[in-house]
C-alpha cells in the first residue's frame, strides 16, 4: 500500500481526511487486519485494486 500512496502521490493526512483514521494507519504499519470496508475505502480513495494493496503469504497462514 505504501508503495501505491508514493506513485499516487497520496499522504497519510490526506488518507486521515477521507476517512481512514489513525487506529487503521497503525494496524496497516503494524502488518495487522483491517476489514474489508477498509480495503474497499481504500481503494476508492487510491484508484486502484486490493492487489495493489494487499499482498498474501501463505507460509504465515
Amino acid at each position: 500500500m505504501w508503495e501505491t500512496m508514493k506513485k499516487k502521490n497520496i499522504s497519510q493526512y490526506q488518507l486521515l481526511k477521507q476517512g481512514i483514521d489513525n487506529k487503521t494507519l497503525d494496524s496497516l504499519k503494524k502488518r495487522k487486519n483491517i476489514t474489508l470496508i477498509t480495503l474497499g475505502k481504500l481503494c476508492q480513495i487510491l484508484d486502484c485494486t486490493p492487489s495493489d494493496i494487499v499482498t498474501f503469504h501463505y507460509d504465515k497462514l
